[in-house]
C-alpha cells in the first residue's frame, strides 16, 4: 500500500517518543474527557453519527449532487463524459459544492462513483449513455482473478485530491462524506459486466464456482478497505458503504456473501481509524436490519420501505440510523413533506439519528424541494419535539 499522508489524520508512525504508562480507567477517562471537549466544535452530522446529544437532526441526500440540479445540467452538456466529470479535479469539486452553496446541508458527500476504484485495481470499465457501466471482460475463471492488482493510488489521486480541496472549502460547517461500495456489489459489476437485472451470473457462482468469488471478494475487502483509508487521510470525516445490490439476496445468502466482507473491510479500518463514523446502507434492507447491527457500522441507513419506528425498534438504540423520506415526497405540496420529515425524525428519536432520502434524490426532483427539505431540518429543535429532552452541558476544553 502507498505512503499516505494528509494534514487531517497523522499517522502514528511519526510519534515514536515513549509514552507514560497508564492504568486502563485513567486513560479511557482522559480519552473520554478529549473527545467530549473537542468534538463539541465538530460538524452536526458527525456528532450525531458518533451518537451525541446535538439540538437536532443533521440532514443531507444520498445524490445530492447531480442531475437534478439545473447548474448541473448545463456543466454536464459543456463535459458530457461522467468519466470526466468524476474524475477530474476540478469538476469534481464544483459538482459536490453545487448543492453545498445552494441548500447548505449538514453534509456534503464527494462526486464520485461506487465503481471508480476499479482501474486502479486491473478492473478497466467504461459507461455507456444507454447501458450504464460497461465492463468488458468480467470475471469468470481463476486466470481472470490473476489480473487483478492491489490498488494502486496514483490512479485514483484526484479522488484524495478533490477531497482535500473540499475539506478546506467547507471549513468544518458540514461533515465531509466519502463512500465506497461493499465488495458484494462491486464484486456484482466485475462478474455480470455491468449492471444487471437477474444477477444470475454472481448468484450462479455462489454454487459452482464459490472459490473463484471467494477469492474475488477477498481482495475487493483489502482494496476497499485500504481505499476507505486513504479517503479518510485525505479528508472525509465520515464514510458510508453502499452494499446496493445486498438486498437483492435472502438473508441466509447475504450472511454468507456479504456480511463476512462487510465486518472484515469495517474491522481493518476501524484498527486504522477508530474515530471515524461508517455508515452502511443496503436497498430493500428491510429483512436485513438486526443481521446489520453487527458488521460494526456506526449508523445504519434505512431505505423508504421501511417504517423508521419499527426499524429504530428492531435496530435498538445503540446504533445510529439514517433515513429514510421517500425520494417521491418531494414531488408533492411542500406541506405533505414538512409533515413527513416530521414523522420521520419522531420516530426515529432524539439522539443518533440522521435525516436523509430512503434512497437517492430522483432526476426531476423539484430544486425548491430539496431546499424545503433541509430549510424545515434547520428549523426542528429536539427540545420541543421530545418531552424531557436536555441537551447536556459542554465540558470545557482540558487546559
Amino acid at each position: 500500500m502507498a505512503n499516505l499522508t494528509s494534514p487531517f489524520l497523522t499517522s502514528p508512525q511519526l510519534h515514536l517518543r515513549r509514552r507514560p504508562n497508564l492504568c486502563q480507567s485513567t486513560k479511557a477517562s482522559i480519552q473520554s474527557t478529549i473527545r467530549a471537549s473537542s468534538s463539541s466544535s465538530d460538524p452536526l452530522l458527525l456528532r450525531a453519527a458518533r451518537g451525541e446529544t446535538i439540538p437536532r437532526p443533521p440532514a443531507w441526500m444520498m445524490r445530492q449532487a447531480g442531475r437534478y440540479m439545473q447548474s448541473y445540467k448545463d456543466l454536464a452538456i459543456k463535459h458530457p463524459s461522467f468519466r470526466e466529470r468524476s474524475e477530474n479535479v476540478d469538476l469534481i469539486v464544483e459538482i459536490t459544492l453545487q448543492p453545498w452553496k445552494a441548500f447548505k446541508p449538514d453534509g456534503v458527500i464527494l462526486f464520485s462513483d461506487i465503481l471508480t476504484p476499479l482501474p486502479a485495481i486491473g478492473v478497466p470499465f467504461d459507461i455507456s449513455d444507454s447501458k450504464g457501466p460497461v465492463i468488458h471482460d468480467p470475471i469468470q475463471s481463476e486466470k481472470c482473478i490473476e489480473r487483478l492488482t492491489p490498488i494502486d493510488f496514483d490512479k485514483v489521486s484526484f479522488v484524495g485530491e478533490s477531497l482535500r480541496i473540499l475539506r478546506n472549502e467547507i471549513n468544518n460547517e458540514a461533515t465531509l462524506l466519502g463512500f465506497v461500495g461493499a465488495p458484494w456489489t462491486i464484486g456484482t459489476y466485475i462478474i455480470e459486466g455491468g449492471s444487471t437485472r437477474t444477477y444470475q451470473n454472481i448468484k450462479n457462482m455462489c454454487y459452482t464456482a464459490p472459490h473463484i468469488l471467494k477469492a474475488l471478494l477477498s481482495h475487493l475487502t483489502k482494496a476497499i478497505s485500504e481505499y476507505i483509508i486513504y479517503q479518510v487521510k485525505s479528508g472525509a470525516q465520515c464514510i458510508q458503504i453502499f452494499d446496493s445490490w445486498g438486498g437483492q439476496l435472502p438473508p441466509h445468502v447475504w450472511e454468507k456473501w456479504s456480511k463476512p466482507y462487510i465486518k472484515q473491510m469495517v474491522s481493518e479500518v476501524k484498527k486504522e481509524c477508530p474515530d471515524v463514523p461508517l455508515v452502511l446502507y443496503i436497498n430493500g434492507n428491510g429483512g436485513l436490519l438486526e443481521r446489520m447491527v453487527d458488521t460494526g457500522v456506526d449508523v445504519i441507513g434505512l431505505d423508504w420501505t421501511v417504517d423508521m419506528a419499527d426499524g429504530r425498534r428492531r435496530l435498538g438504540s445503540k446504533i445510529g440510523i439514517q433515513g429514510n423520506v421517500d425520494p417521491a415526497l418531494l414531488f408533492s405540496p411542500l406541506p405533505a413533506l414538512t409533515e413527513d420529515i416530521h414523522r420521520v425524525v419522531k420516530a426515529a428519536g432524539p439522539r443518533g439519528h440522521i435525516l436523509n432520502l430512503g434512497h437517492g434524490v430522483l432526476v426531476g426532483t423539484p430544486e425548491e424541494a430539496v431546499a424545503h427539505f433541509f430549510d424545515v431540518t434547520r428549523t426542528l429543535r429536539y427540545e420541543s419535539l421530545f418531552e424531557g429532552f436536555k441537551l447536556e452541558p459542554e465540558l470545557a476544553p482540558v487546559s
